[in-house]
């Protein structure tokens, strides 16, 4: 009975961008930053190759990426001559199971140099699909946590003076004699009706509640 022989296992490759574009007389974007993405629960060993490396610096070209985070690979085009425009290279990442160097896939991306500028240059944002979500580091996470916070804490000091201010209002109206008192020490145009002190008595019991839900 012949040994059982284990299948090599082929992953998706996650890689972004999937093409870079240089430009001959945009010096900005004779750097470029691939990212690699690992969404898996394993590391991976990295390398990048590259068809033309006489014309390309990549800055780490091999490495591991954790479970489930990601890199930025740093490449440098350094012959951006005329005579290079409009000639497709490529580079093509491999990526191996850690600690194994079981190959489990690869991706090639496009890359080459335009002639002139442009002042639309820049890594749009990626599909959220296109990968899995990758965790937020703790920092971040406290982070977002204290500005959720604050955000809340300005929200309530607001509500706490709106509501303030409209129990002074209702008390003061209710402290105000009614029509038909006999006060010689307020107007008489300050003399309320019932109904209105009712509608101060209504209004100031929903301040209450709303002071002791806050």
């Amino acid at each position: 009975m012949q040994p059982l022989v284990a299948t090599p296992r082929k992953l998706p490759v996650f890689v972004f961008p999937q093409s870079i574009t240089f430009f001959l007389d945009n010096q900005t974007t004779h750097k470029q930053v691939l990212t690699l993405y690992n969404p898996y629960d394993f590391p991976v060993k990295f390398k990048v190759l590259c068809t033309a490396p006489n014309k390309y610096k990549v800055v780490d070209p091999e490495g591991t990426i954790k479970a489930r985070c990601c890199v930025d690979i740093v490449i440098r085009h350094t012959a951006p001559l005329i005579s290079n425009c409009n000639v497709i290279d490529k580079f093509r990442i491999h990526m191996q199971e850690h600690p194994t160097k079981q190959a489990i896939g690869k991706r090639d991306v496009e890359a080459k140099l335009l002639s002139g500028t442009s002042d639309t240059v820049g890594r749009s944002t990626p599909d959220p699909d296109m990968f899995h979500q990758l965790p937020i580091n703790e920092t971040t996470r406290q982070q977002q946590s204290y500005a959720l916070i604050s955000q809340n804490r300005a929200v309530d000091r607001g509500t706490n003076y709106v509501a303030l201010v409209a129990g002074i209002i209702c008390i003061a109206g209710l402290l105000l004699p009614t029509e038909g008192e006999q006060n010689n020490r307020v107007p008489d145009y300050l003399h309320l009706s019932m109904n209105f002190k009712l509608i101060f008595s209504f209004v100031l019991g929903m301040v209450v509640i709303i002071i002791s839900k806050i």
